[in-house]
Order: structure tokens, then sequence, then C-alpha cells
């Protein structure tokens, strides 16, 4: 099992979602987040932002599925062509395992 933890801009959120419901992936927890990337904030005039607003998603897949999710979000999260700085990242982790409170079953 693998933790699947992309970060986008807020404004990609629902169509990200649907597109990863679409494709088999309803699973998803959504966490408000802020922080700045390589770009370290934004610039506009005098005004200086160091911290931007951003969404995770965190979501833990099987092994085998981590391709078909990384590129959803990546090519649903991507702004024009060739995308822009503050589109996002995605970090994958391993999991040792997963339990179901309700049932108490162990995996997804």
């Amino acid at each position: 099992m693998l933790m699947i933890r992309a970060i986008i801009r807020p404004e990609k959120v629902t169509e990200v979602l649907a597109r990863l419901s679409e494709a088999g992936f309803p699973a998803v927890t959504k966490v408000d987040v802020v922080g700045r990337g390589k770009q370290k904030g934004l610039k506009f005039g005098d005004v200086y932002y160091d911290e931007i607003s951003k969404e995770m998603l965190l979501m833990i897949v099987n092994d085998q599925d981590k391709d078909t999710v990384v590129n959803v979000v990546m090519e649903t999260a991507k702004t024009g062509e060739s995308g822009a700085f503050g589109d996002g990242k995605i970090f994958i982790s391993p999991v040792e395992e997963a339990y179901t409170i309700s049932s108490n079953s162990k995996g997804l």
C-alpha cells in the first residue's frame, strides 16, 4: 500500500476529485494547507505573500494503482499546456498497515 499526498491549487480540487472518482478512487481526505514552494511565495507590487493557500489530498492505494492515481492528478491539476509555478507537488510514501475501525478489518 502507498500513501499519495497531492498538494494542489484550491481551484482545481473539485475537478481532481471528480476525475479520481471517475477513475475508481473515491476515497480521499482533503486538508486545507498553506505553504510555499521553490518560488518562496509571491510578490505583487509592494505586497508579498509568504504563505499561499493550497489543498492537500491524501489517498491510500494499492501499489499497482499508483501510476493511475498520479497520472489523473497530474493531468487534472496542471494549469495550462505546460503548467505553471504553484501547480503543486505529489509525494508517495509506503504504508505498512491499514485498519478499518468500524469492522476491525485489516487492509484497504
